[in-house]
Formats: structure tokens, sequence, C-alpha cells
């Protein structure tokens, strides 16, 4: 069985929106993009790398597809992985895509996600894709968050737990904290809420 880890960059009042970009993700006007940039050090780099050198497959949204699918194969040196890794795309009308291997996922998310997290093979990886991430969440998909938790607060953007979250239980695994400030945690889903 695979685990449907997301891993996010995101800020004290959750919002995950264009962290490493100006220009990653305008929509709605968000004009905070690239704001994870002052916050770069050595470790959180090296945790960064050490995370994104372990076997995957990613599950992204159309929209981080193409984002993504625009940079990584002309870049690929500095993260191998991410062009050999399968990429399955959420998208209601997209069929194929220049970044590959990839396998479009049209109808039917749940149920199909839930049928590859039954398969063997490594991981699933889910970075960005916000608007699927809230899928995720309504169906309780995820196994395992990986959040690098930034010292800013933004105000406005996209979030990682929007409206219509279930209640769910997690564990904390692991832990750093950068000389930044960034904390590093690992977040393994119980399926029990404590009351």
């Amino acid at each position: 069985m695979r685990k449907l880890i997301v891993l996010a960059h995101i800020s004290l009042d959750g919002v995950v929106q264009s962290p490493g970009a100006a220009n990653e993700d305008p929509s709605g006007n968000f004009a905070h993009g690239g704001w994870i940039g002052p916050y770069a050090d050595v470790q959180l780099g090296s945790l960064l790398k050490a995370k994104m050198s372990t076997s995957f497959d990613l599950l992204l949204g159309r929209k981080t597809y193409e984002i993504w699918g625009a940079h990584w194969p002309e870049n690929g040196a500095a993260w191998p992985e991410v062009n050999t890794a399968v990429k399955f795309v959420a998208s209601k009308h997209k069929t194929v895509g220049k970044w590959q291997p990839a396998v479009f996922i049209n109808d039917d998310l749940p149920a199909k996600v839930a049928a590859l997290k039954q398969q063997s093979g490594p991981d699933l990886h889910v970075w960005g894709s916000s608007d699927l991430i809230q899928t995720l969440l309504k169906d309780d998909l995820i196994d395992v968050f990986w959040l690098m938790v930034y010292p800013i607060t933004l105000g406005s953007g996209k979030r990682l737990f929007a409206a219509g979250t279930l209640t769910s239980a997690f564990k904390l695994t692991d832990s750093d904290v950068t000389s930044k400030g960034v904390m590093v945690v690992t977040y393994e889903r119980t399926r029990t809420v404590d009351r």
C-alpha cells in the first residue's frame, strides 16, 4: 500500500499559495508570491533535498502539473526524481500532457485515488494543488502532512485547510526548526479523534 503525503510550504495563517515565485499563482489577485525566499537556509535546503530524493509518484492538480511541466523538464538536474516519477493528474478535461510519464484522472477522483493507494509502488506526493487537497481532505484520503511552517502571516491567499475540512487527528512523528524559524513537521493520520 502507498501512503498519500501532502508536502507544503505554509504560512502561520495557513496560506499555501505561490510560495516560490511572484508569478507562480497570482489567482485571486494574490500579491505575495515568493514569500518563502527570505527563510531559505542550508538546513531547510538539506531537509527538502532529503525529502525530494525519496522514491515517489506525484498526485497533482492540473494547474500544478502545468506550472511544474513548464519548469522541471528544463531544470531536472536539481531534482531528477520529479521528471521520472509518474504524474497522476486530477483534471476534469485534460487527457494528455507533454510532461511524462503522466496519467490523467478525469472522473471519480476519490475512488481512483483510493485505488491508487491500494496498489504497490512508491508513496504518492502532493505538492501545490490546493484545490485537489481540499477534495482529498473531504474524502479522508491523506495519510501524512509534511509541512514547512514559516514564521509569517499573509492575510490572504489559498489556505491548506479551507471550509469543509473534516475533523481529523494526527500525531507528530518528526520535527525540526531551522535557523530562520521554519518548523518542518511530519504529522501522520491516526484515523481517530480523541475528545
